[in-house]
């Protein structure tokens, strides 16, 4: 029988070697990110290459996050999801089985890791955030660390010219979400998650903000740094 400790190790190793080849990683903001106590962190979602980098990179922080469950149907994809403890998500409806399985996540001091867009961009333009982070959020009363990434959405252009992807990661500052003691109603959980994707956006490039584009349009009402 396969000790599942050197396949854990074998594995990361793996993917952070492939990553390392692919792509010069900016790890200057490191730092940023807690190394214990509860997170959620809302990140962009340009494609596959952030979970594996993120998740072998920050060894032995803690962290998972949620992947969408039509991606367990590929065997060696749920051996990996597995292996790497990801949570399967049921888009396009109230999963309570992920939601009480991320609160897990967090009451052991974990990050967990949300993208509130729901999908892969693919272009690196944000799209608008969905509120499911702000029920998650709301219900776990810990911090959410925004954090992008960018750069690599020029991955498959650069490997078939050969050329190393530049991936950029950017840590902000960490926050809760606060109603002030009022009603969240429907608006205001927009509100909220339009709140956090601004938090994004601050530190995208311009020409990856996509539907954030107007920085003046942003508002912090609902935020505590």
């Amino acid at each position: 029988m396969s000790d599942p400790t050197f396949t854990y190790r074998a594995v990361n190793f793996t993917f952070k070697r492939i990553t390392r080849v692919l792509c010069r990683v900016d790890d200057s903001q490191w730092q940023k990110i807690p190394m214990e106590g509860p997170y959620i962190m809302a990140v962009n979602h340009i494609n596959f290459l952030e979970m594996p980098l993120m998740h072998t990179h920050l060894l032995p922080r803690p962290m998972t996050g949620f992947v969408k469950a039509d991606g367990w149907e590929n065997p060696f994809f749920r051996w990996i999801f597995e292996l790497w403890g990801a949570i399967p998500l049921r888009r396009g409806e109230a999963d309570m089985a992920a939601v009480r399985a991320g609160l897990s996540a967090l009451d052991e001091g974990k990050i967990l890791a949300i993208t509130p867009e729901g999908t892969r961009t693919g272009d690196g333009r944000l799209q608008q955030g969905h509120p499911g982070i702000v029920t998650m959020a709301l219900k776990a009363q810990v911090p959410i660390l925004p954090v992008v990434y960018y750069g690599h959405e020029e991955l498959w252009s650069n490997i078939y010219r050969l050329r190393r992807t530049d991936f950029h990661i950017n840590v902000g500052q960490p926050f809760t979400l606060d109603s002030g003691g009022a009603r969240v109603s429907k608006e205001v959980r927009r509100q909220m998650a339009d709140e956090i994707m601004y938090q994004l956006a601050k530190l995208l490039p311009a020409q990856n903000r996509g539907y954030y584009a107007d920085l003046a349009k942003a508002s912090e009402e609902y935020l505590n740094y």
